[in-house]
């Protein structure tokens, strides 16, 4: 849901959609704006999101679970495990790749919008 951030708004949870976004891996988009768009990604222990890149900056939070993550390519690679009340931030283009050790919650700010989650 894109918002004119000249105005405040909200958006409560049970208004937001889930999407599956691979096996096991729900996205939910809580809003978004004209900078930034904010998600939540729910993933099923074992389940992941596979490596990937994107242009957008991304910051996160483990709001709850075990994560493993691995951050670049070759010798640069780096794989680091997260619990709740971790954060982390991918610089855009990044490769990174990250897998559920438990039932994790992680929630997400890309910058810029990303328009692809923005008005789900």
């Amino acid at each position: 849901m894109t918002s004119d951030v000249r105005v405040a708004f909200d958006r409560a949870y049970d208004a937001t959609k889930p999407i599956e976004q691979f096996p096991g891996v729900t996205r939910r988009t809580l809003v978004s704006g004209e900078r930034l768009t904010l998600v939540e990604i729910r993933i099923e222990a074992g389940h992941e999101v596979p490596r990937h890149t994107h242009p957008h900056e991304q910051a996160g939070h483990v709001a709850a679970g075990r994560v493993l993550f691995r951050f670049g390519d070759g010798d640069t690679a780096r794989e680091c495990e997260l619990g709740v009340g971790a954060s982390y931030l991918i610089p855009g283009d990044e490769p990174h790749y990250v897998r559920a050790l438990e039932p994790a919650t992680l929630i997400q700010v890309f910058a810029p919008v990303r328009e692809e989650f923005a008005n789900d």
